[in-house]
């Protein structure tokens, strides 16, 4: 080794080209920001946003179209026939012997009055359906959504299209018995044609809040008790008779439904008495829907991608 090896770099010489950036010192001031700095944040925010939203929602919902198709359609046709049975029932035979009720102030002939709200409970069990039990199977033993989510979509593009799926579904029931109403001559009013927007706003407010529900829930035990509030809530929304039926307290209670929201808009519409609280019932559902979207987006970012 000679003198100069020993004593290390001439401090008169530049830096040796040789080597690297001295790992001591900090970024030279007088060089600008790093170009592939800049490019790999913005990479990482719009890695974010596109974790989040990959806007195909429509192939959640093609491929629940598909398995409908394949082996569910008699399930799914099945759901129809509850509230026509309901109706031929309690509004056909059960109304000839109650005759009219009070709504709005006008008589009503009792089966149009409870066929609104078999219209609303049509739509609401539509969305449930698929909204609980059926994504309550796909996350839990069918392990579909960390499928769906290897993939190019997001939590939020999984939850609107399954909330769309679940929407369909409800619209197909509510049309199907939106017919009957009309052969029946149960709707009294033009504004029965409204009554098909309105069922789309409940079904989507029901498959979302479900949907939401559902991503809390780990057995089977715990998915029964859906149907514990599905129950009372059909019997008590002032589905089968008027709210003015019970004490002042218990209305309070059956006003904080959805249920009772979707009956009485579904209602108003079909028999033509319109009021301006159907807003009320309107922004109730827009609402729901929101809080039940957001819920659901998080619940499955923390499930399978957090």
């Amino acid at each position: 080794m000679t003198l100069r090896q020993a004593q290390g770099p001439d401090p008169a010489q530049g830096p040796d080209p040789t080597q690297g950036p001295d790992p001591t010192q900090g970024p030279d001031p007088t060089q600008g920001p790093n170009p592939r700095t800049a490019d790999t944040e913005r990479a990482v925010r719009r890695r974010g946003v596109r974790s989040l939203w990959a806007g195909n929602p429509q192939a959640v919902v093609q491929r629940g179209v598909l398995s409908a198709r394949s082996g569910n359609l008699p399930v799914v046709v099945s759901g129809f026939f509850e509230p026509v049975l309901y109706l031929a029932s309690m509004g056909l035979g059960l109304g000839a012997l109650i005759g009219d009720v009070s709504f709005g102030g006008q008589s009503v002939p009792y089966a149009a009055y409870i066929a609104p709200a078999l219209l609303a409970v049509s739509a609401m069990n539509g969305a449930i359906y698929d909204s609980t039990w059926n994504v309550f199977f796909r996350m839990n033993y069918g392990r579909l959504y960390e499928g769906m989510l290897a993939t190019s979509l997001g939590p939020l593009d999984v939850a609107l299209g399954e909330i769309l799926y679940a929407l369909l579904r409800g619209l197909v029931y509510a049309t199907g018995f939106m017919i009957v109403m009309q052969v029946l001559g149960l709707n009294l009013a033009w504004t029965a044609l409204l009554a098909l927007p309105a069922v789309v706003l409940i079904a989507f407010g029901f498959a979302s809040l479900g949907m939401a529900i559902t991503s809390y829930m780990k057995t089977f035990q715990q998915m029964d008790w859906i149907n514990l509030v599905l129950l009372p809530m059909f019997l008590f929304s002032a589905t089968l008779f008027p709210i003015t039926a019970y004490p002042g307290w218990v209305q309070g209670v059956i006003q904080a439904f959805p249920l009772w929201h979707g009956v009485e808009l579904v209602r108003g519409l079909t028999t033509g008495i319109l009021s301006p609280a159907m807003w009320g019932h309107v922004v109730y559902y827009v609402v729901m829907i929101a809080v039940g979207v957001l819920f659901t987006t998080r619940r499955l970012r923390a499930l399978f991608l957090d």
